[in-house]
């Protein structure tokens, strides 16, 4: 029985030969009795369980190539998705584009009416984003509900796997909800909120030095230096004014956490995706200072107003005393002391603490802990999968904790383990590793999101 298991468990690349490649989820018994005909006598125990979330699952490991990884077709689909004809919405096309690939695959997916995950933005918000015409005196709007909710969630399907570069930054404000659904729209939604970014900087940015403000500043200008020092953008003055004004300007706007040291490493992601819009070469070394000012604010603007986006859900991590990241750490603990007990005794017999090295995970978003590409592929799936800044990052930092089971162990001392933890060899990881990482996560989430009785102790 073991033996079929693993025969499922590995199935051959077309593109490689004689590759193997896992996919997760086939060395179970399929959780939906639809996807696989040889289980009809559990057919009645299957109908209790929640076959929305089974059938998402069994349909994330059937419809990315190798479940980390897009193939040559899907970054086609992503770019039809993406790109469409003028006078419709750009989400609306992701449903058609997605069914011309599902009919070529028909064999080898479930069903695709369960989804990934619910859209990140609200349905009310993109209801508003979409087309109006008049008929008989009357706005009637020509996108409905379903239809967005049906477009936004292929979207996200199609990103949780990864995100072309050429059309990241465009996905990347649609999916924070920045970015209007509809296209016709789009030019002036964004002229509005640029406009209103700057007009803030008119209003707040020159009481930098005020009594009240100067401590926030100052310790936002001593940070800016240190976020990613090793890359020479950041070190840019250009650059480096650019993100004490974004950081300003959101802590005053939100006085109940205001400035918290790490928030300014979750910027880059964003500078870096929206700089690539215009620049094709190596964009860690781009002379920004080279681009037309407009560009140059627009970059700006629609940086603060994703970053804006991504803390509304993670605020608690930044609030007095920080809440959010005390409760995400204990999450942590308890999720590890099921998964890898193992690693759990060897801490509490070294008497590491998990606040000692996950504090900086939950309040970074593992920034520190890998190279910028990894954290750019990883948010293509944070912004795809619901609540992933708040949620599914508590899975990828578990994945990635036992991911380094075996040189844990290795240390048998308080202080190296600290230093491996604190340290750990991410320098060489790329799209590969940070899938495999984002399907153990997966996994993970589950198996035990919903099961508080396997969460805890």
């Amino acid at each position: 029985m073991a033996t079929d298991s693993r025969i499922h468990f590995w199935r051959r690349s077309s593109k490689v030969p004689g590759s193997v490649q896992p996919v997760y989820g086939a060395q179970h018994p399929p959780l939906d009795p639809r996807l696989r005909r040889t289980h009809k006598d559990t057919k009645s125990s299957f109908n209790n369980l929640k076959s929305k979330k089974a059938s998402s699952f069994h349909e994330f490991a059937r419809s990315t190539n190798d479940a980390w990884d897009i193939d040559d077709e899907e970054d086609e689909g992503f770019r039809e998705t993406v790109h469409t004809s003028s006078g419709t919405s750009e989400l609306d096309s992701a449903s058609s584009a997605h069914s011309r690939r599902q009919q070529r695959h028909q064999d080898d997916r479930g069903s695709v009416s369960d989804r990934l995950a619910p859209p990140r933005t609200d349905s009310r918000d993109l209801q508003q984003d979409a087309e109006s015409d008049r008929i008989n005196g009357k706005v009637v709007k020509s996108n409905s509900d379903a239809q967005l909710k049906a477009s936004s969630e292929e979207l996200q399907k199609h990103s949780w796997s990864g995100i072309p570069r050429e059309v990241r930054p465009v996905t990347w404000r649609l999916l924070s909800g920045y970015l209007p659904a509809n296209k016709e729209r789009r030019e002036l939604v964004l002229k509005r909120k640029r406009e209103e970014y700057f007009g803030f900087i008119e209003q707040y940015y020159h009481s930098r030095t005020d009594e009240h403000n100067k401590d926030t500043y100052r310790q936002i200008h001593i940070d800016i230096p240190r976020t990613n020092p090793l890359i020479p953008l950041f070190q840019q003055p250009a650059v480096q004014e650019v993100f004490e004004r974004i950081l300003f300007i959101w802590a005053i706007r939100h006085p109940a956490s205001g400035y918290v040291q790490g928030i300014n490493d979750l910027v880059t992601p964003f500078f870096v995706v929206f700089l690539s819009e215009f620049v094709m070469e190596d964009v860690e070394n781009f002379d920004v200072a080279a681009l037309p000012l407009d560009t140059q604010r627009n970059i700006e603007a629609d940086s603060f107003w994703c970053m804006s986006k991504l803390l509304d859900g993670i605020q608690d991590n930044y609030t007095f005393a920080q809440p959010g990241i005390q409760n995400k750490v204990k999450a942590l603990e308890e999720l590890v002391s099921r998964i890898d007990v193992d690693i759990h005794n060897h801490f509490k017999r070294y008497e590491v603490e998990y606040l000692q090295f996950a504090f900086r995970w939950m309040n970074n978003l593992l920034m520190r802990e890998l190279p910028l590409r990894c954290t750019i592929r990883l948010w293509d799936t944070y912004q795809a999968e619901a609540d992933g800044f708040s949620h599914f990052h508590l899975y990828v930092c578990a994945a990635f904790l036992i991911e380094w089971h075996k040189e844990i162990l290795s240390m048998v001392d308080f202080q190296g383990l600290l230093m491996l933890l604190q340290n750990l060899p991410t320098i060489h990881w790329g799209n590969e590793e940070v899938g495999l990482l984002l399907a153990e996560a997966y996994r993970l989430k589950y198996t035990f999101a919903d099961a508080p009785s396997h969460y805890k102790r």
